[in-house]
């Protein structure tokens, strides 16, 4: 059965896995891109799943896109 993520779930979630601040106040599905705050003051957006399954926790300057195959 899948967990149901609320977005209380979803900031401990954050403080407990990362450096960086969930600045988002609403959780509305798994496709929705959330504020972040990165641990260098930049502001980025990412999906939940893309933040928790694929590690991408910090901004794109601290953590540059991976280069396409």
């Amino acid at each position: 059965m899948n967990k149901r993520w609320t977005i209380d779930k979803i900031k401990t979630f954050v403080e407990n896995n990362s450096d960086s601040t969930l600045l988002t106040t609403e959780y509305h599905g798994f496709s929705q891109n959330l504020l972040f705050k990165c641990a260098c003051g930049n502001n980025f957006e990412k999906s939940f799943t893309k933040f928790k399954n694929k590690n991408q926790r910090k901004c794109d300057v601290c953590q540059p896109p991976k280069a396409s195959r």
